[in-house]
This record gives C-alpha cells, structure tokens and sequence, in this order.
C-alpha cells in the first residue's frame, strides 16, 4: 500500500470536526483585502473573490466565490449574483488568454453532499482543460501530475487580472 503525506490537511480536519465557523472560512479571508494579497487570491471584485484551489486537478484551477459568508447560490442577492458571474466571465477571459486553455470544467458546490470541503461558503469552481492534457500517471499510477507549482500560476494570474 502507497502512503502519501499530507499533513497540511489537518488544519482543515480539525475545522470540520470542531463545526467550521465564519471566523475560520479561508474563502471569506479571501475577501477581505486588509488581509493582503497572501495566500491564493489573484483577484477580488465588489462582491467577488477569484483565488487557486490548493488542491488543483490542473493548472489555474480557480474558485470563484462570493465574499459574503453564505452558502445558498439562491440566496445571493441580485447585485451579489451579477458580481459573482461578472467575476466568472473574467476568469473564463484570464484563464484563456492567459494560460492558452482550450475548454473548461465548472460547476458550483452548495452544501456538503454536493462535495463542498466548505459547505457554510458557496463556491464555484473553474477548472481550464488542454487538449491531451491527460496522461499516463493518472491512468496507470493513479497520481495526477500539475506542472507548473501554485505560487508561478498565482504571480501570473495576479498580472493577467490587473490588466483586464
């Protein structure tokens, strides 16, 4: 049997098995600009905020959030709902110019059977796609292979954001 280490997961553990709060949801720290420009947000808009999946199934692999705490997409209110697709249609723009994808997957999450790791906080996810971006590794290993780290896709991210 394969062991794979990851024990930056506990903290998230820990979250849910304590009852996550608001004051813990990294997605509304996303929002928040006093708190910098840390972490993986490459963008954030009047009601939205835009930041890389830690755990990505590609490159650019983005979250789209709104930076209201609230985890119902049919209890945004209409100007949040207008921000939260304006935010996904620039990301859709930044992710093709700026990564050369050919096609995406994306999708939201809403509640914890529907997958959410943060159920409490509506997401969205936007996964960019390559032609014969799929490999052997996944197939064969069972292990999927990024290649390019978080930190150069968020610096090239940030810069592409700031100029649309």
């Amino acid at each position: 049997m394969d062991t794979l280490w990851a024990p930056w997961r506990m903290d998230y553990i820990d979250r849910v098995n304590d009852g996550e709060s608001q004051e813990l949801c990294f997605l509304c720290d996303a929002g928040r600009p006093e708190l910098g420009d840390g972490d993986l947000v490459v963008h954030r808009s009047g009601a939205a905020v835009s930041l890389l999946n830690r755990f990505p199934y590609n490159p650019g692999h983005l979250m789209v959030a709104p930076r209201s705490h609230g985890g119902d997409l049919a209890a945004l209110d209409p100007g949040e709902l207008r921000d939260v697709a304006a935010e996904l249609q620039l990301a859709t723009r930044v992710l093709r110019e700026e990564l050369g994808c050919d096609g995406f997957n994306g999708g939201w999450n809403q509640g914890r059977i529907a997958g959410a790791g943060v159920d409490g906080h509506l997401h969205f996810h936007l996964v960019p796609r390559w032609s014969g971006d799929t490999n052997f590794m996944a197939v064969l290993a069972d292990v999927k292979v990024i290649p390019e780290h978080l930190e150069a896709t968020r610096a090239k991210l940030r810069l592409a954001f700031s100029r649309s």
